[in-house]
Protein backbone atom coordinates (compact mmCIF):
# COMPACT_ATOMS: atom_id res chain seq x y z
CA UNK A 1 0.00 0.00 0.00
CA UNK A 2 1.65 3.36 -0.94
CA UNK A 3 0.90 6.16 1.91
CA UNK A 4 -0.93 9.23 1.17
CA UNK A 5 0.81 12.64 2.47
CA UNK A 6 -2.68 12.47 4.84
CA UNK A 7 -2.34 9.28 6.24
CA UNK A 8 -2.27 9.30 10.08
CA UNK A 9 0.86 7.58 11.59
CA UNK A 10 0.10 4.28 12.79
CA UNK A 11 1.08 5.76 16.25
CA UNK A 12 -1.65 8.64 16.44
CA UNK A 13 -4.36 6.01 14.71
CA UNK A 14 -3.53 3.90 17.91
CA UNK A 15 -4.03 6.28 20.32
CA UNK A 16 -7.60 7.27 18.54
CA UNK A 17 -8.39 3.81 18.63
CA UNK A 18 -7.78 3.97 22.42
CA UNK A 19 -9.29 7.03 22.40
CA UNK A 20 -12.91 6.23 21.05
CA UNK A 21 -15.45 4.02 22.33
CA UNK A 22 -16.89 3.52 18.63
CA UNK A 23 -16.02 2.97 15.22
CA UNK A 24 -18.61 5.67 14.74
CA UNK A 25 -15.92 8.15 16.58
CA UNK A 26 -13.16 7.21 15.62
CA UNK A 27 -14.10 7.31 12.20
CA UNK A 28 -15.08 10.74 12.67
CA UNK A 29 -12.33 11.85 14.61
CA UNK A 30 -10.35 10.63 11.65
CA UNK A 31 -11.99 12.36 8.71
CA UNK A 32 -12.09 15.72 10.69
CA UNK A 33 -7.81 15.35 11.31
CA UNK A 34 -7.83 14.61 7.39
CA UNK A 35 -9.42 17.72 6.57
CA UNK A 36 -7.92 19.34 8.83
CA UNK A 37 -4.58 18.39 7.07
CA UNK A 38 -5.47 18.78 4.31
CA UNK A 39 -6.57 22.25 4.76
CA UNK A 40 -3.32 23.26 6.63
CA UNK A 41 -1.60 21.85 3.49
CA UNK A 42 -3.43 23.97 0.92
CA UNK A 43 -2.80 27.50 3.04
CA UNK A 44 0.89 26.01 3.41
CA UNK A 45 1.04 25.94 -0.74
CA UNK A 46 -0.66 29.02 -0.79
CA UNK A 47 1.73 31.13 1.22
CA UNK A 48 4.46 29.35 0.03
CA UNK A 49 3.14 30.54 -4.05
CA UNK A 50 2.23 34.13 -3.02
CA UNK A 51 5.23 34.62 0.04
CA UNK A 52 5.93 38.04 -1.93
CA UNK A 53 2.51 39.01 -1.32
CA UNK A 54 1.39 41.03 1.84
CA UNK A 55 -2.80 40.01 1.52
CA UNK A 56 -1.78 36.55 2.32
CA UNK A 57 -1.87 35.99 5.97
CA UNK A 58 -5.50 38.11 6.51
CA UNK A 59 -7.07 36.18 3.46
CA UNK A 60 -5.75 32.83 4.79
CA UNK A 61 -7.49 33.73 8.74
CA UNK A 62 -10.52 34.44 6.45
CA UNK A 63 -9.89 30.94 4.39
CA UNK A 64 -9.32 28.83 7.79
CA UNK A 65 -12.48 30.62 9.15
CA UNK A 66 -14.68 30.26 6.49
CA UNK A 67 -13.72 26.22 6.22
CA UNK A 68 -14.03 25.63 9.91
CA UNK A 69 -16.96 28.08 10.89
CA UNK A 70 -17.35 28.00 14.64
CA UNK A 71 -20.70 26.30 15.65
CA UNK A 72 -23.34 29.09 16.79
CA UNK A 73 -23.54 29.30 20.35
CA UNK A 74 -27.42 28.17 22.09
CA UNK A 75 -27.34 32.21 21.74
CA UNK A 76 -27.44 33.02 18.53
CA UNK A 77 -29.14 29.45 17.82
CA UNK A 78 -32.35 31.04 19.21
CA UNK A 79 -31.65 34.18 18.21
CA UNK A 80 -31.64 32.83 14.56
CA UNK A 81 -34.82 30.93 15.20
CA UNK A 82 -37.07 33.55 16.22
CA UNK A 83 -35.69 35.87 13.22
CA UNK A 84 -35.98 32.96 10.48
CA UNK A 85 -39.70 31.91 11.57
CA UNK A 86 -42.67 32.13 9.74
CA UNK A 87 -45.92 34.11 11.06
CA UNK A 88 -49.17 32.76 10.29
CA UNK A 89 -51.61 34.90 8.43
CA UNK A 90 -53.15 36.32 12.41
CA UNK A 91 -49.69 37.15 13.23
CA UNK A 92 -48.61 34.40 15.74
CA UNK A 93 -45.43 32.73 15.07
CA UNK A 94 -44.51 29.12 13.71
CA UNK A 95 -42.20 27.06 15.60
CA UNK A 96 -40.99 23.63 15.39
CA UNK A 97 -40.65 21.43 18.05
CA UNK A 98 -36.86 21.65 17.84
CA UNK A 99 -36.81 25.40 17.42
CA UNK A 100 -39.13 25.60 20.76
CA UNK A 101 -36.37 23.55 22.54
CA UNK A 102 -33.61 25.52 21.05
CA UNK A 103 -35.50 28.76 22.30
CA UNK A 104 -35.93 26.79 25.62
CA UNK A 105 -32.49 26.10 26.38
CA UNK A 106 -31.57 29.17 25.85
CA UNK A 107 -33.69 30.92 28.35
CA UNK A 108 -32.82 28.30 30.87
CA UNK A 109 -28.88 29.47 30.78
CA UNK A 110 -30.16 33.34 31.31
CA UNK A 111 -29.37 34.57 34.98
CA UNK A 112 -32.37 35.33 36.97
Amino acid sequence: MIDHPITPPPELVEQWMQDHSTKYDLARHAAQWGADTELEACCEWFQEFYKTETWVDLDLRTFRAARRPKPQSLKEQAMRVLLESGYTLDGRMELESEDIDIIHRALEQLND
